[in-house]
């Protein structure tokens, strides 16, 4: 009999990223294909994806990428996929069309078209493998938990859940088939992670709402609304509280208004017809009547509020008598990023609340009561906590030990790690490849550590060049050396030091030039040696030092001259 084993590719001791592999004899399951957004430390890097090389070893063996909801930490790295493999993703209605979305944004994926739309009444048999779905309940419409039926027992992949018991029937967990599946084998359960340190249960979505409209109420000016265009949920709620006070909405950005009018089309938003109106028909109407959502790039309206509230956005700017209304909920990653924009919108003379001001706790993810819920349905044999930085996943390993499943049978893994079911337990087997993928613009894993260290070194302490002229053959410097700077020192108030700088460049380049044995390489470390040396003795800095040293033959010119 084969080995089954369970290889996650990321998602875990981060936020996002999730791909998880479920691999029996010679059939993989792929569950999930996110992406993650970089933290403040990944200078211009637009998104983060796992390391596909496991993936792309083993391609033949792909049955299926399995996705449980839409959101950019389950389906963003599609499109880094699917342009090179034809490999078949299963999905709810709502989650292949909000992935049809995402891969038809990158032209290197736009001829993909094997999509299996799916339910959670759907089963899908392969050689060994068998694979059903059970409906839960999230800040998004069809989310759906994953079944992987091998000979030895089954994998469950919870995806993003939570428990609440006033959900809509769009939203509803499926209590029964989570209590069916419990009745059978559960070999190991993969549970989701993020909110595990979180004691309380999140509040009743009814309520939330009702904050939301009665904050929007008696708001006078504009309002501007930051949310997360994903949340299908939030979304919804404010919608509903433009339509109950009077307003019109504007969505603001293409990719905003593509999600929703997609989302509407197939019936999981309910919008008035003329809720939604243009920026230029917004520009007609009084400002009282207006109601803007700004979404942001990529998932980030936080960013795009700081542009409004300094004048560089395209087309808004936040103004005197505007309210702001932050929706979402930030990372602890973006909680400076988000004191710092309430500042700037206030000095631009905004208002500014948040849905985190109203003592309301919220999130899409489970609780601690929510995740022992979960085990007590499923009784799984295993646990591997996912989703979440190593704090998170330890905090779900104590919760499950107080449901009384010991702790040599939960798994703190990292992602790489192979776990391996033989004689009836799980083990520890070689590593394979995983990792980060950057994406800089349109460089896919072109940008390594070598290349984020020197960014971070420029933001800190800037770049000091020095360019200096030499003759091998007379081994002399033919003029003195050219220095600047730039991000490191105030150029007019430090020509002294650019001096003393240029004389210790000449002191480097003539010890070289006097050594028999002359090395570009040699000479060049030298000179950035010596000078990083210097700077830090007068500044305590440590630009980043590019030496651009020429060669000219003096003697060969003055004959060309002649």
């Amino acid at each position: 009999m084969a080995n089954l084993n369970i290889i996650p590719l990321g998602g875990l001791r981060e936020n996002g990223k999730n791909m998880y592999a479920v691999e029996y004899g010679d059939e993989i399951v792929i569950l999930d294909c996110g992406l993650q957004y970089p933290e403040n430390e990944l200078f211009g890097i637009d998104v983060v994806i796992p390391d596909l090389t496991y993936i792309e070893d083993n391609i033949d063996k792909i049955v299926g990428i399995f996705l449980t909801h839409g959101h950019a930490d389950a389906i963003g790295a599609l499109s880094y996929l699917v342009g090179d493999f034809d490999i078949p993703v299963f999905g709810s209605k709502l989650t292949i069309e909000l992935a049809k979305i995402t891969i038809n944004s990158d032209k290197h994926s736009r001829k993909f078209h094997n999509f299996q739309v799916i339910d959670a009444q759907t089963a899908i048999d392969f050689k060994n493998l068998s694979v059903s779905f059970f409906k839960t309940t999230h800040s998004i419409p069809d989310s759906l938990g994953i079944v992987v039926k091998t000979p030895v027992g089954q994998v469950v992949y919870t995806g993003d859940f939570k428990f609440d018991q006033s959900a809509t029937a769009m939203y509803k967990t499926d209590y029964q088939r989570l209590a069916d599946i419990g009745k059978d084998k559960v070999v190991a359960l993969l549970s989701d992670s993020a909110n595990a340190e979180s004691p309380y249960p999140a509040a009743d979505e009814r309520d939330i709402y009702t904050y939301i409209w009665e904050t929007f109420e008696y708001q006078q000016g504009r309002i501007i609304v930051a949310s997360v265009v994903s949340n299908i949920l939030r979304m919804q709620q404010i919608f509903d509280a433009a339509q109950k006070i009077g307003r019109k909405v504007v969505l603001t950005g293409q990719d905003a208004s593509k999600i929703v009018r997609t989302v509407i089309k197939l019936g999981y938003l309910n919008v008035a017809d003329d809720l939604l109106i243009t920026a230029q028909e917004a520009e007609k109407l009084p400002k009282e009547k207006i109601l803007i959502i700004e979404t942001g790039r990529m998932g980030e309206p936080i960013k795009i509020l700081q542009k409004m509230a300094t004048s560089r956005h395209h087309f808004y700017h936040i103004e005197q008598g505007d309210f702001i209304f932050i929706a979402t909920t930030p990372s602890h990653a973006m909680e400076t990023n988000v004191a710092k924009t309430r500042d700037l919108i206030f000095r631009a003379g905004g208002e500014v609340k948040a849905l985190a001001d109203s003592g309301l706790y919220t999130s899409g993810h489970a609780s601690k009561s929510d995740l022992q819920l979960m085990i007590n349905l499923l009784h799984p044999q295993n646990l591997i906590p996912v989703q979440g930085e190593y704090r998170l996943l330890n905090a779900h390993a104590k919760i499950a030990m107080e449901t009384g499943l010991p702790e040599e049978n939960i798994f703190l893994l990292q992602n790489g790690a192979v776990l391996s079911f033989e004689h009836n337990q799980f083990h520890l087997a070689p590593a394979v490849t995983a990792g980060d993928t950057m994406i800089d613009g349109i460089g896919v894993g072109d940008i390594g550590t070598i290349v984020l260290r020197d960014r971070k070194l420029l933001s800190e302490d800037g770049v000091f060049v020095a360019v200096v002229t030499i003759d091998r053959k007379k081994k002399k410097v033919v003029a003195a050396p050219k220095v600047t700077a730039r991000g490191f020192i105030y150029l007019k108030e430090n020509r002294q030091l650019l001096n003393d700088s240029a004389e210790v460049v000449v002191q480097a380049v003539q010890n070289n030039l006097e050594n028999k044995e002359f090395d570009w390489t040699h000479l060049k470390q030298d000179v950035r040696e010596d000078l990083n040396h210097f700077l830090w003795n007068k500044t305590k800095r440590h630009p980043m030092i590019l030496p651009v040293i020429m060669e000219v033959n003096q003697n060969r010119h003055r004959n060309n001259h002649r």
